[in-house]
This record gives structure tokens, C-alpha cells and sequence, in this order.
């Protein structure tokens, strides 16, 4: 198997505005700078911002330009994300497109950030795929990362680099770059993460090795990383484990234990339900009682002071 070059495009994204040919003289410069390069992955959103203004059905225009720009430089294409219509359904949707301007797959962001994201449908669907001498490719959006089951998910049907357009723009950032090491981790897959900046996000885009240590992490401006990708480094660490130690999927293969959780007569449900509906706290959120305090126990007797027992200090004469 032969390494395979990816550059992530860490982009400013505006926000309600046609972003497409920013993208596309992105591209135009990696291509020139790095002609190596074999797949270019953009940010979650990046072609129009978090504006469903833009919600198009696909195939639709957009998608369509991206094709024409993978065809255009035989590059396999991540164009990020956008905002897909069907009938009444908004989804946010990537693209998978090969070398020769064909869409391959679309993946539909199966945990919208709600909230935060409301108005949009979660998908159903995992998508992966191969590519031929280099190995197999799953891809997920942003807010996936944060169920563990979705990367169990495509590692168990054999992904070994997930491909994750984001768009952060909060103060949890630290938070998810610890979330991608994890991933990368206990699904010993390479996580290969982008996000956007300006109206797309905070920066500091991640990719991180089967082995949870960071090959590089972005700062907070534009920047373009082409890195080189060996999914041996993958299948040796599912093989033999990371660093010669644990190996979790093998491990999650051969469990004994169901997880009822998952299923509709599971008595967590029971406490799930308790947690209350899924809106966006409001500016005075009625606070959540807290039970009453034990009382205290009754202080004890007071206890006579003993000055009288305590001799005077001694009166030394003056020199």
C-alpha cells in the first residue's frame, strides 16, 4: 500500500455569501504549490456558511461546480458541506467526489448541533469507500464526533481514516481536539479533521494517527496542511495493537456483554427521559431545585475557658 497525500483547506468562510470561488483559487493554489496532492478536504459549510438561505437539492448547482473542479485537477474532493433540501427536509450534506468529477456518495450529518441547529434532519446512512492501492475511507460532520458510536461504527465496517469537516466556532474547541485523539484512538484509524475560520469556525483543524498522537494541528488563521497518509500504520496497529498493546476493536468484537441501552425497553430510557425536552437554554433558565440540606448536628456544649488554671507569666527584672 502506497501513502497517500491529503491537504486539509483551513478557509475563511462568510457567512451567507457564495464562498465557491474562494474555494475553488483555494484548490487552484494547493494544486500549484503542492501538485502531489491526491485529496483536498474542506471545512463543514464552507461554500455558503451556516445559512440555510443557500439549501439547494443535490445534484444540484454547487455540486456540480465541485465536480468540475475535482475533474479539473484528477483529485478526489471533500467540498465540506452545505445545506441539502428535499421536499420540506434541510440536511447538512457532504459530497464525496473522485478524480473524474463523479459523486461517489453523499453523507448527511446524522447529529445535527441542536439545539443550536434546529430546522435540520439527521441522517440515517453511513458512508464509506475504497480506494484502490491505498485503503478504505469513512467520512463524518462536525457533531458525529461527539457520539462514539458513529466512528465504532465506520471503523467496524472497516474504515481506516475518517474524513471530518467541522465548523467550531465555540469555546469547545479544546474539547473536540481531545474528542479526535480519543477517536483516533480507541478506533485505531487515522481522524482527519478540518475546520473553518472567519465565519466558519475557530481554526486549529487536527489530524491525528491510529496511535492518538498528533501528526499536526492548525493554527487559528488560513492555512493548507498536506500531509502524507500510510493506512498501514492503521492496519498494523488493528493488527498487533497500538504500540504492541491494546488492540479495542478486536476487543469490541469478541465482547460478551449486550448493550441494551440501544434498545427501546432499556430502563435507561427511563433517566433519559428525565433529562427534560432538547431546546436552547433562555436568558433567565428556571434553575433546576436543589434538595433541601441535612441539618446540621447541634453544636456542642460550650467549654469553660481554663484561664484561671494557667499560671501569670513570671515578672523578670529590668537589667
Amino acid at each position: 500500500m502506497r501513502p497517500f497525500p491529503i491537504a486539509g483547506v483551513q478557509m475563511h468562510v462568510n457567512y451567507g455569501q457564495d464562498n465557491i470561488p474562494m474555494m475553488r483559487h483555494k484548490l487552484d493554489v494547493v494544486m500549484l504549490r503542492f501538485p502531489s496532492v491526491e485529496m483536498v478536504v474542506f471545512s463543514e459549510l464552507a461554500a455558503y456558511g451556516p445559512s440555510m438561505d443557500h439549501a439547494q437539492p443535490l445534484p444540484g448547482p454547487a455540486e456540480l461546480q465541485f465536480c468540475e473542479m475535482a475533474r479539473q485537477y484528477g483529485v478526489w474532493l471533500i467540498p465540506g458541506s452545505l445545506f441539502e433540501r428535499v421536499g420540506d427536509l434541510i440536511y447538512n450534506t457532504t459530497s464525496v467526489i473522485n478524480p473524474q468529477g463523479e459523486v461517489i456518495g453523499r453523507h448527511r450529518k446524522m447529529f445535527p448541533f441542536t439545539p443550536h441547529e434546529m430546522g435540520v434532519t439527521g441522517g440515517t446512512e453511513f458512508l464509506v469507500w475504497d480506494i484502490d492501492g491505498v485503503g478504505r475511507f469513512g467520512v463524518s460532520i462536525c457533531y458525529d464526533m461527539w457520539f462514539p458510536e458513529t466512528t465504532r461504527t465506520l471503523a467496524a465496517m472497516g474504515a481506516e481514516i475518517i474524513i471530518h469537516p467541522t465548523m467550531t466556532d465555540t469555546i469547545d474547541r479544546d474539547v473536540e481536539l481531545a474528542i479526535s485523539r480519543a477517536s483516533a484512538a480507541m478506533n485505531q484509524c487515522f481522524f482527519f479533521d478540518v475546520n473553518g475560520v472567519g465565519g466558519g469556525g475557530t481554526g486549529r483543524s487536527t489530524v491525528v494517527r491510529p496511535t492518538g498522537t498528533v501528526i499536526h494541528t492548525a493554527g487559528d488563521s488560513e492555512e493548507f496542511f498536506p500531509i502524507d497518509i500510510d493506512l498501514s500504520i492503521a492496519r498494523r496497529c488493528r493488527s498487533t495493537g497500538m504500540f504492541g498493546l491494546g488492540q479495542p476493536l478486536k476487543s469490541f468484537r469478541d465482547r460478551n456483554v449486550d448493550f441494551t441501552l440501544y434498545k427501546a425497553s432499556s430502563p435507561a430510557k427511563k433517566y433519559l427521559a428525565s433529562l427534560g425536552p432538547l431546546v436552547k437554554p433562555g436568558r433567565h433558565a428556571e434553575a433546576v431545585p436543589s434538595p433541601a440540606p441535612a441539618a446540621l448536628p447541634p453544636l456542642p456544649a460550650a467549654i469553660p475557658l481554663m484561664a484561671a488554671a494557667i499560671p501569670p507569666p513570671a515578672i523578670l527584672p529590668l537589667l
